[in-house]
């Protein structure tokens, strides 16, 4: 065999191996457009999300709304992680998959710029689960939901990362404007 086919037979093994060791990137098309990504947080352990909370604040009435403000994730260690938050609301009640089930899925409601009116940006999540159940959260009813991401099928979801807009002072805020997960790898 000549050298040229030695490299190429080489990066195609490199290439396939790389893709069953890494982590696929799960994501939305309707996510907010204002903040900053925080850090990705991953399950310890080997362990996978089995569970979700979120950040959520109460309606403001005549005030500035920001909705979803967090999103947590329970491993299935029992541990929670989390990427970046928002300042405002209260922690919902975890809701978990049946046993042995892992999130696999996402989708978000997401209300789109409001102009000279209040923006809330990302208002709910709904997770699904490995049997097919879906986990819709305890959110606000503002905007639309999107599409649903690509499926981490078995592997489940072990990673996220949110894109939250920091406090803007008199300015309009939005806190929790987008979120992306990772696969488990395999």
């Amino acid at each position: 065999m000549d050298t040229s086919l030695h490299a190429t037979l080489g990066l195609v093994l490199v290439c396939c191996l790389w893709g069953a060791w890494a982590q696929t990137k799960i994501e939305v098309t309707n996510g907010g457009i204002w903040g900053k990504w925080g850090e990705e947080e991953t399950c310890p352990n080997k362990s996978f999300a089995i569970g979700f909370s979120m950040k959520v604040e109460l309606p403001q009435l005549s005030g500035d709304d920001t909705s979803l403000n967090g999103i947590r994730l329970l491993c299935s260690n029992g541990r929670t992680i989390q990427s970046n938050v928002g300042p405002w609301g209260f922690w919902t009640p975890m809701m978990k998959c049946p046993s042995g089930q892992r999130l696999n899925q996402f989708r978000l409601r997401v209300e789109s710029c409001q102009g000279l009116k209040d923006d809330t940006a990302a208002n709910n999540i709904e997770f699904v689960c490995t049997g097919g159940v879906e986990l819709k959260g305890h959110g606000r009813c503002w905007g639309k939901w999107g599409p649903q991401s690509r499926s981490c099928g078995q592997r489940g979801i072990c990673t996220l990362a949110t894109k939250v807009e920091a406090p803007q002072g008199k300015g309009d805020d939005t806190a929790l404007n987008d979120v992306y997960f990772k696969c488990c790898r395999p």
